[in-house]
């Protein structure tokens, strides 16, 4: 989502430089089902333009309203804007998002220093949002190892590549992590991987694919990943960085080589583990480390999944990609998956099984 921030600073900059009135949009809190998350932005300019959005569109008239009195006081404010009982204008837009959205809205004066506060410091960061009081409007900058009174926070915020809203240091914040992408990293280079490097690198990861057969990594076949990596399985945390913030998916087909790259993932506190395979085969491995006396921990059980993916009856290498990347996004966001009607349809159909049924009306197997 960085790259989403420099577009919208390079706008800002410009208008700026061009003396135009403006606003920026920042989302520092949701609830409910909303179409953005957690420190998307948008520029909202006094003549109509726009850069960046905070929803799907639905919110761009009240917006509107709201940047022309930021910028006629100056001073940035906080607005919420609450569609979570207002269906009929949430579906008039054909969004259909039912959530609330809290923004911090603020004058060219502001941005200008935001502008200023991300060019000149070094990647990665975090910046800490004020949200309350005289200080709302207002950041601070936090880099990794310096100490201070968010330093605890920004530092786990980096490990896990995660911005939140919390309390530090006796008011609430928003911690923004700049600058620190989450890892995806794919050890095995066979063809079944190109689908999950492709649609980690759509999702914003940035993947690095890992094999020890040179032939086989090649930015050809894998001309989305970051960084394509040489290295024995048994070295891999060597070569690679496994931080908090990194998913591993374990697919070389080869047991010896998952035996020896999930030898290297246990203990490191990592985001996610898939290993393909069936799940005796996973047994058979955790078995197998036990002899060398290597033991998954408790956060290790609950990162590791085997076989890796969703159960969505995926077939063929793009739809196991799809499978595992959901599996791996439902994973960092603390879901199970499953059926959303089941959480938030209508009570009358949460009770349907659709096992009972194809497209075709035909019972499935």
């Amino acid at each position: 989502m960085n790259d989403e921030l420099d577009r919208i600073l390079d706008a800002a900059q410009d208008w700026l430089a061009r003396d135009l009135d403006f606003a920026l949009a920042t989302v520092v809190g949701v609830r409910g089902s909303t179409y953005r998350g957690l420190a998307a932005r948008q520029l909202v300019g006094a003549d109509g333009q726009s850069v960046g959005t905070v929803s799907g569109g639905c919110l761009d008239q009240d917006l509107q309203r709201e940047a022309a009195e930021v910028i006629r006081l100056d001073r940035p404010r906080v607005v919420e804007f609450d569609l979570t009982a207002d269906d009929e204008a949430v579906w008039g837009w054909g969004i259909g998002c039912n959530g609330a959205t809290r923004l911090v809205v603020e004058p060219p004066s502001s941005v200008a220093r935001l502008v200023e506060q991300v060019r000149r410091t070094p990647r990665p960061f975090v910046l800490v949002h004020h949200l309350e009081g005289d200080r709302l409007g207002e950041r601070t900058v936090v880099r990794p190892g310096e100490e201070g009174p968010y330093a605890e926070i920004a530092e786990q915020a980096i490990n896990e590549g995660w911005h939140r809203v919390t309390e530090a240091a006796g008011e609430q914040v928003m911690v923004e992590v700049v600058g620190a992408p989450r890892r995806l990293v794919v050890c095995g280079a066979g063809h079944d991987a190109a689908p999950v490097v492709r649609f980690g690198a759509e999702l914003g990861y940035e993947v690095w694919v890992v094999d020890d057969r040179r032939p086989f990594l090649s930015e050809q076949r894998f001309p989305e990943a970051a960084q394509l990596v040489q290295v024995r399985p048994a070295e891999l945390s060597r070569a690679v960085d496994l931080s908090p913030a990194t998913s591993v998916v374990i697919m070389t087909h080869n047991y010896l080589r998952d035996l020896d790259y999930l030898d290297q993932c246990l203990g490191r506190r990592l985001a996610y583990i898939g290993v393909l395979g069936p799940g005796e085969r996973l047994e058979r491995l955790l078995s197998d480390l036990a002899e060398r006396g290597r033991h998954p921990d408790d956060h290790d059980r609950a990162v590791l999944h085997g076989p890796a993916g969703l159960d969505i009856g995926a077939e063929g290498p793009v739809e196991i990609a799809w499978s595992i990347m959901s599996e791996i996004l439902a994973v960092r966001r603390g879901k199970q998956g499953g059926f959303l009607r089941n959480r938030k349809g209508p009570a009358g159909l949460r009770g349907y099984d659709p096992t009972t049924s194809r497209a075709t009306g035909e019972l499935s197997t």
